[in-house]
């Protein structure tokens, strides 16, 4: 008989959504508001908000409420050349990125050797989130050499992007040599921070783009908010 109560309550909310009722970025009656209006418990209804979160439909932010997801699924095309302002601007999405932190640290085993270089050598690690119409899509790792790109953080943040950085060092093109994808559950901090609920799975992808002579350049690894991004794998440019 519970589950039948927080069913209920999680189609109706559904329905809401989807008539419009609660619009993209609305914020969803409180707890005790929604157990009134169908009859139920309190505990039906946390059972039915936290199945909405795990579907990617609602957001639970502590102490503010529950929002309705902002926007559709969006698409990201992983190829020879991947891009992901040009991947997101291209779907009409306003594209924000946000420098987290940024430090030269001794490179791990799999750093050193996706970059080519001697076990023990100084890498730059910056870390960034990035933001889709101001809703959280992803947030990661990404490492250079600091001796081939000095002032790299630095360069990004004033141009916007790693492929106009990469051009201040004359690099005109340059390619993905290698993606790798796994999914998983998202970790406490990864929910935090990407405003997904506990139990919601994301997306690891790493990366490592060469130039065109395979020389690598970067290595990356890129927590998805997997209800938020379609993947898809192309051999085109």
């Amino acid at each position: 008989m519970n589950r039948n109560k927080w069913s209920i309550v999680c189609d109706g909310i559904e329905m809401a959504i989807s008539s419009g009722q609660y619009p993209p970025g609305d914020k969803l009656p409180t707890e005790p508001e929604l157990a009134a209006q169908f009859g139920v418990g309190r505990h039906s209804v946390r059972r039915a908000i936290a199945e909405l979160a795990k579907a990617g439909k609602v957001s639970v932010e502590q102490g503010r409420g529950t929002f309705v997801e902002s926007g559709p699924l969006l698409e990201y095309a992983i190829g020879q050349r991947t891009r992901l302002r040009k991947n997101l601007l291209s779907q009409g999405i306003d594209i924000h990125g946000e420098l987290l932190d940024a430090q030269i640290i001794t490179a791990s085993a799999e750093v050193a050797r996706a970059l080519n270089l001697v076990e023990g050598a100084q890498v730059l690690q910056s870390q960034r989130i990035t933001f889709g119409d101001g809703v959280p899509l992803a947030f990661g790792r990404a490492f250079h050499c600091p001796n081939r790109f000095p002032d790299f953080v630095a360069r990004r943040d004033v141009l916007g992007s790693a492929t106009e950085a990469y051009k201040t060092y004359g690099i005109d093109d340059y390619l993905r040599a290698q993606t790798t994808m796994h999914a998983r559950l998202a970790q406490a901090h990864e929910a935090k921070t990407l405003k997904l609920h506990p139990q919601t799975a994301v997306m690891v992808v790493r990366a490592i783009d060469q130039l065109l002579d395979g020389t690598p350049i970067s290595f990356s690894e890129v927590i998805w908010a997997a209800s938020r991004v379609k993947f898809t794998m192309t051999n085109e440019d």
